[in-house]
């Protein structure tokens, strides 16, 4: 982890969209780390405080509302931001209010670069 880039955490279990992510997310700025489920995802957060983290909703093991939720209840990460990511707009509409930006798939890799930048702090 560089200690000029803040951290960005890219959980998403679809190795071609999670390189997409990760590429868009460094580009930005940030050190980023790709964690595939959402079990390593919410043991990664317990020992680290990523800036911003982007979540798949829909993971293995544990659903990505759950690991949203886990991050709001984390005193260490109330600074972190979040950007969902689904394909579903139903399932956006309902996480919408507990997120920093909802995503609707596909997503595109200069829209991403482009709304991690502006979480960048000045």
């Amino acid at each position: 982890m560089s200690a000029s880039k803040p951290l960005a955490l890219v959980v998403e279990d679809d190795p071609v969209q999670a390189e997409i992510f990760v590429q868009a997310i460094a580009q930005a700025g940030y050190d980023v780390t790709h964690i595939a489920t959402g079990d390593a995802a919410v043991a990664f957060l317990n020992e680290h405080s990523p800036l911003l983290v982007l979540l798949d909703l829909h993971l293995p093991e544990v659903a990505g509302t759950e690991i949203l939720q886990h991050i709001r209840q984390q005193p260490h990460l109330a600074r972190t931001r979040v950007m969902l990511a689904t394909a579903d707009p139903r399932m956006a509409e309902t996480v919408r209010a507990d997120s920093d930006l909802v995503l609707i798939k596909p997503i595109s890799f200069t829209q991403l670069r482009s709304l991690a930048q502006r979480l960048l702090p000045s």
